[in-house]
């Protein structure tokens, strides 16, 4: 009878299955014959009804049938269309509204279990087609079903190179009945997809753990925060620090500082930023560690003021700055040229008595000194001495290097003389520098003696020596200093070099070839900056045949010259317009990309246009900038000049513009070029317009350009396009005569502007200049009715002569 009925109810129940809406009897009728063999009916019956499905659950849950209610929970998320989500869910966490707890079997403590069932925790089919990963794959599974245990897993988790398996061993484990993951396999699971890459299912297993919180969650998440932060994982472990803030698992301090820390060194000021708010939000107090990271990554990122607010504000966070704070607001100071200020907190420092350890002696000094804040440098440095802390290499080379700028050379010894006695060898640098300072002061005879004593067998101080001697124009002195050089084997190329270019510029050729002589009986090779030498003793005797003949020498080794021999070789051939050995020395230095000098190039550029040679001259300038020599405006002014002189009005235009684009500055000489070219191509526009572009400039036109200009617009009747700009013409130039007022006034008359010739006409009589007769003539003639073949005009009436008319009449006699 049971079953009978239970078939009538089923039946009735599939003729609903469509239907929003089951009337409520049919379902307490089914429900009341509730079984083991309509579980799964009844699960997919519910369709998109999830509260019907609840309440089967419900009306189920009191019965026995363990297996088919499991069976029916996970068909029951999938029959309700309730969307899988990539989220890990502990079944102990459901919170269903049951009258009673869920069954006492079904509480698995640690059981994770996902959304979409079997999408997720079943594991996917292998990828890796190599059959010896497949069955190494096999191998640990079928090692793990016999000694599941989490330490075992995690020895195979760590022995498993490819992530992708060590994804699936994970998941295989969840699913076993008998084992349940611990924080420990968590840790090592996140360790692995993160260093490898897989940040999302990083993200998923380190979210689920953090929201689980069971004991050794916290401890776990923190540890892989400092691995990632060992490995240079900062984004991993930024995400992992996310995850436990959002779910209120707040870590220690020190896990943020870890972090803090790292993320400075890589001046990450975003995320040190976002680290720094989670942590105040997570309520957690900073300490002078936290606050020293974000002064760090503040002077850094040259955010001055809002360091030196954060600086003054951390008794405020309960935390007093230690000596590591003040070295990072002092050097973060020095380095955004804040010296002033730097000086300031470091006697702030000193007043309040705290005791700098050698890392801020090591960071602080060679900046002081860099700056040449020698007081500051020395204070900090007898400090340290008095703390019985040992100088390293680097303060001692600043500090001498400083001491010697400022010719505190018994000082700057001392110091090199401590070093000595501790142990610490001086860097070669600090003697090099106390030889500066000596040949500056000119302390010679002492310079000599703290060789013999201190440097005997090193050739950068005596080359520095031999420099200082030979511009102190101390000839013996640097023979005897270059003969004991040679004796100890310290003497190479270079050093003879430098006397032979002393003598080649302040002695006779003659005694440069004796010195030439005596080098090479030493065994000393001349090298380029031999010839180049007595190239220049050649040029300033005007000896250019043998400067040339030294020259092809220099050419045939595929040497170049220096920049001083090669420009005055440039020059010397310029002066003498031998313009083609000239241009020979440029192109053959210009291939090697050796620049000239400015001036030098010029002279050449003028020297070959004089010559008639302006295509030539264009060559020149083009392989300029090949060799990296700049042209400067003079340049191209002269090139303008000869294309103009040379009635090639056109290539003008065409050489501003490359001025233009090279960036050089446009003077006045080139708008007057400019005007005068146009002018010669009768491109009147053109013309008024480059000159009112130089009166915007607050430029003059010299005379010559304004004949030019007025006549040509005088010639076309255009002198209406400069007509607003001629006041501004004269009273800005005083060469303007009465040849110049007489065109505009007649240009102007007729061209219809009778009152601006008016004006210029009275103006012209100021300045105590008598109008031409045709100026005279326009004047006269505009009242006239008629004029005779003599010239003699007739009034129509006497009286209505204008005033202009009786000036003109009265200066002319008439």
């Amino acid at each position: 009878m049971g079953i009978r009925r239970h078939i009538a109810t089923s039946s009735l129940l599939c003729r609903f299955k469509h239907c929003s809406v089951i009337p409520r009897p049919l379902i307490g009728s089914a429900l009341g014959f509730f079984n083991c063999s309509s579980v799964i009916f009844l699960g997919k019956l519910t369709g998109r009804r999830p509260a019907l499905a609840w309440t089967l659950v419900y009306r189920f849950s009191g019965q026995s049938s363990r297996p088919l209610y499991l069976s029916l929970f996970p068909s029951l998320f999938l029959c309700c269309n309730i969307p899988p989500i990539p989220m890990v869910l502990k079944l102990s966490t459901l919170k269903l509204k049951f009258p009673n707890k869920i069954p006492p079997w079904l509480n698995f403590p640690g059981r994770y279990f996902s959304l979409s069932y079997a999408a997720t925790l079943r594991p996917k089919p292998e990828t890796n087609t190599d059959p010896q990963s497949v069955d190494n794959y096999e191998e640990k599974i079928g090692f793990l079903k016999h000694n599941l245990h989490p330490d075992n897993l995690i020895r195979i988790l760590d022995k498993t190179q490819d992530s992708n398996s060590a994804l699936k061993i994970f998941k295989w484990a969840a699913l076993q009945k008998s084992f349940n993951h611990t924080p420990d396999t968590y840790y090592h699971i996140s360790l692995k997809l993160g260093l490898a890459g897989n940040v999302k299912e990083m993200d998923n297993f380190c979210l689920n753990l953090a929201r689980d919180k069971c004991v050794g969650s916290r401890e776990a998440l923190a540890s892989l925060v400092h691995t990632f932060v060992r490995h240079s994982r900062l984004n991993e472990a930024i995400r992992v620090l996310g995850n436990m803030t959002l779910c209120g698992l707040n870590p220690s301090v020190d896990v943020f500082n870890d972090l803090l820390c790292a993320l400075v060194k890589k001046t990450d000021f975003q995320n040190v930023l976002f680290v720094y708010k989670e942590m105040v939000k997570g309520g957690i107090v900073p300490t002078v560690g936290t606050l020293n990271s974000l002064l760090e990554v503040l002077f850094e990122t040259n955010r001055v003021e809002s360091g030196l607010n954060q600086f003054r504000r951390m008794n405020k966070k309960g935390c007093s700055p230690n000596v590591r704070t003040f070295e990072i607001v002092i050097k973060g100071l020095v380095l955004n040229n804040r010296v002033d200020d730097a000086v300031l907190i470091l006697h702030e420092m000193l007043e309040l008595k705290y005791q700098p350890d050698v890392c801020f002696y090591i960071c602080i000094i060679p900046l002081f000194c860099q700056e040449n804040r020698l007081e500051q440098g020395m204070q900090l440095f007898k400090r340290m001495r008095a703390a019985n802390l040992v100088p390293n290499s680097v303060i001692c080379r600043e500090l001498v290097h400083c001491l010697c700028m400022n010719l505190h050379l018994d000082d700057a010894i001392n110091i090199l003389e401590e070093m000595i006695e501790i142990g610490e060898i001086p860097p070669l640098d600090s003697f090099v520098d106390v030889m500066n300072g000596f040949c500056e002061a000119k302390r010679y005879n002492e310079a000599m003696c703290f060789l013999e004593n201190n440097c005997g067998n090193l050739a950068s101080p005596h080359k520095v020596l031999l420099e200082g001697c030979c511009k102190a124009d101390n000839f013996f002195l640097g023979i005897s200093l270059l003969e004991k050089m040679s004796e100890r084997g310290i003497a190479d190329c270079d050093c003879w070099n430098i006397l032979l270019s002393w003598i080649c510029e302040n002695a006779s050729i003659k005694k440069a070839y004796e010195l030439l002589g005596r080098m090479i009986v030493r065994s000393i090779v001349p090298d380029c900056s031999t010839y180049a030498a007595l190239v220049v003793g050649n040029c300033n005797l005007n000896k250019y045949e043998d400067a040339l003949e030294l020259f092809h020498y220099i050419r045939s080794k595929f040497w170049v010259l220096d920049s001083k021999c090669y420009s005055r070789l440039v020059e010397g051939l310029c002066r003498l317009k031998r313009i083609e050995e000239a241009v020979v020395v440029y192109y053959y230095m210009s291939k090697s990309k050796c620049p000239l000098e400015v001036a030098t190039f010029n002279l050449l550029i003028e020297a070959t246009c004089d010559a008639g040679k302006v295509d030539e001259a264009i060559k020149l300038r083009s392989l300029a900038y090949y060799s990296g020599t700049s042209c400067s405006s003079v340049t191209h002014i002269t090139i303008m000049l000869a294309f103009l002189k040379s009635e090639r009005a056109k290539d003008v235009l065409v050489m501003f513009s490359q001025m233009v684009i090279g960036g050089c500055k446009v003077h006045a000489e080139v708008y007057c070029i400019l005007i005068r070219s146009m002018c010669a191509l009768n491109r009147f526009k053109d013309c008024a317009l480059f000159c009112k572009l130089m009166i915007n400039e607050s430029l003059m036109p010299d005379s010559g350009t304004i004949h030019d200009l007025l006549s040509c617009l005088t010639n076309h009747s255009q002198l209406r396009l400069v007509s607003k700009d001629i006041d501004k013409i004269i009273s800005g130039m005083d060469t303007l005569d009465s040849t110049m007022f007489n065109l505009l006034i007649n240009g102007l008359w007729k061209e219809g502007c009778r009152s601006e010739a008016r004006n210029l006409l009275d103006l012209m009589l100021e300045r105590g200049w008598v109008p031409d007769a045709t100026t005279h003539t326009l004047f006269v003639g505009s009242n006239v009715e008629g004029v005779t073949s003599r010239g003699r005009p007739t009034y129509e009436n006497s009286m209505d002569e204008d005033n202009v008319s009786n000036i003109l009449a009265e200066a002319l006699g008439k």
